[in-house]
C-alpha cells in the first residue's frame, strides 16, 4: 500500500519507515504538519499515519481539515498522550484508529492492513465505473461494453452484473442475488436467477469467447479474475 507518514521525531520516523518498507509498503515520510496536509490533499494514499504533535500544524488539526474537505482516506493517529479523553478526541475528529507511543511495529502493520482492506472495500462499494478484463460497466450512464463493443442489457441484467463485479472473487448464492437484485427474501420456486444469468452470459461471454462468471456447484456464482 502507499502510505503517508507524518512524524517529526527522526528516530521514530526512520524506524517506522524501515518497518513499513520491509513489509512491502511504499512510504512518503513528512515531518511538517502543514506540508503533510498539502500532500494528503493532492496525492492518493491507501492509509495515512499521523503523529498528533507535529510542528507548524499538529496532526489532529490536519486530520480535522482533511475530514472537513471530505477526504476520507483511512487515518491512524499516533500519540504519546494516552488519556482516554485524548483518544476520544482523536476518534471524534475523524481518526479511524488510534495508537499510543511506544508501539510495536507488528501492531502498526496489522492496523494498517485492516484499514487498507476496509478502504478498498468501501471504494469498491461506491465506485461508479467497474472494469475488468475489457468488460466495462458505467453506473452513471447505465451502459455496458466488452472490448469496446456496446452490450445491451436490461435493468435486471445490468444490476446482476453490477452485484457480481462488486463482489469479484466471492461467491454470491442464489438467495443473495434474489435479495440484492430482485428484493426477494426467499422464493424456492422461482428460476429468475438462472434465467437472467443465462441471458447475461450469452451477452457478455459467448460473443467474445470470454468467461467472467463461474458457477460454483451447490453454492452459487462468482465473478472471476
Amino acid at each position: 500500500m502507499r502510505i503517508l507518514l507524518l512524524e517529526d521525531d527522526p528516530e521514530i520516523g526512520t524506524w517506522t519507515v524501515k518497518g513499513l518498507t520491509a513489509a512491502g509498503h511504499v512510504v512518503d515520510w513528512i515531518e511538517n504538519g502543514r506540508e503533510a496536509l498539502l500532500v494528503a490533499t493532492t496525492r492518493d494514499y491507501d492509509v495515512l499515519v499521523f503523529d498528533r504533535m507535529t510542528p507548524d500544524l499538529d496532526g489532529l488539526s490536519a486530520l480535522k481539515t482533511l475530514r472537513s474537505a471530505r477526504i476520507t482516506t483511512p487515518l491512524i493517529l499516533l500519540t504519546a498522550l494516552g488519556a482516554v479523553e485524548d483518544r476520544v478526541e482523536g476518534l471524534e475528529a475523524g481518526a479511524d484508529d488510534y495508537l499510543s507511543k511506544p508501539f510495536a511495529m507488528t501492531e502498526l502493520l496489522a492496523r494498517i492492513t485492516a484499514l487498507g482492506r476496509r478502504g478498498r472495500a468501501e471504494a469498491a462499494e461506491t465506485a461508479t465505473r467497474l472494469s475488468h478484463r475489457g468488460l466495462d460497466l458505467d453506473l452513471l450512464s447505465q451502459t455496458c461494453a466488452c472490448n469496446g463493443t456496446t452490450v445491451l442489457l436490461n435493468p435486471k441484467e445490468f444490476r446482476l452484473l453490477e452485484v457480481l463485479m462488486r463482489s469479484k472473487g466471492r461467491i454470491q448464492t442464489r438467495a443473495m442475488l434474489l435479495e440484492r437484485v430482485w428484493d426477494i427474501n426467499f422464493d424456492p420456486s422461482t428460476s429468475v436467477v438462472e434465467t437472467h444469468m443465462s441471458r447475461l452470459r450469452n451477452k457478455i461471454e459467448k460473443p467474445f469467447g470470454l468467461e467472467f462468471i463461474k458457477t460454483v456447484r451447490g453454492s452459487g456464482y462468482m465473478f472471476i479474475d
